[in-house]
């Protein structure tokens, strides 16, 4: 999978477990809104740390699994981020807020970079809880028998037309996107384990010997 591909997932996979929260109906109205986005910033606020292996379907437009991919992700925020796909094409993506490792063991090769400003403002606000702009980007729905959250970017040059947030007992259970393009991506988490010790040096990489380093960092 390219890189842009891959980095693209783990961007995206942190926008939307920011995005989730506790949302009543279609929230249209000031104090609903306030509500809402009052309730997710105490949610957020709440995560110090979370570990969980994913499984990844990408699925076309037919319906039909184009690949399935099992990962371990982690984050510490607002700077640890962790991405690892185990099977069946390995790749570790890895930051601690400074630097951003991409290993490709298949390539023997890593990629390093410095973690784009933008990027992590982003996630740094959204997974502190920093929400209040939040509602002017999607239109937000809470569907409460089963549980699940749903945003439709208000941007029309969005690729995504819907992210849905699934939670089991207040537990992370799944975040499913639509693409305009009618491509799904699925991430169905398990063995989700909250407010854990992460050492810090679990969001750093130590380079293998022997490998290619490409470093378009800008130290």
């Amino acid at each position: 999978m390219q890189i842009y591909t891959i980095r693209r997932q783990f961007k995206v996979l942190l926008v939307a477990l920011a995005i989730s929260g506790e949302l009543v109906g279609q929230v249209s109205d000031q104090p609903l809104q306030d509500t809402v986005l009052r309730e997710l910033g105490l949610r957020l606020a709440a995560i110090s740390s979370l570990k969980a292996d994913v499984t990844q379907l990408i699925i076309e437009s037919d319906g039909g699994v184009l690949e399935e991919s099992s990962i371990l992700f982690a984050m510490a925020p607002p700077n640890g981020f962790y991405w690892q796909t185990i099977d069946p094409y390995p790749e570790l993506i890895v930051t601690d807020g400074k630097t951003l490792w991409n290993y490709q063991p298949d390539l023997e090769q890593v990629v390093v970079e410095d973690w784009d400003s933008q990027d992590k403002t982003l996630a740094a606000q959204l997974l502190s809880g920093e929400t209040d702009e939040l509602s002017a980007s999607y239109e937000l729905q809470w569907l409460l028998e089963s549980d699940e959250f749903k945003f439709t970017p208000k941007d029309l040059s969005d690729p995504l037309s819907l992210i849905t947030i699934s939670f089991v007992s207040s537990n992370l259970a799944s975040i499913f996107l639509e693409e305009k393009s009618g491509q799904k991506t699925a991430w169905i988490f398990d063995n989700v384990n909250t407010n854990i010790l992460l050492d810090d040096s679990f969001f750093k990489f130590s380079i293998p010997n022997d490998i290619e380093v490409i470093d378009n960092s800008g130290g």
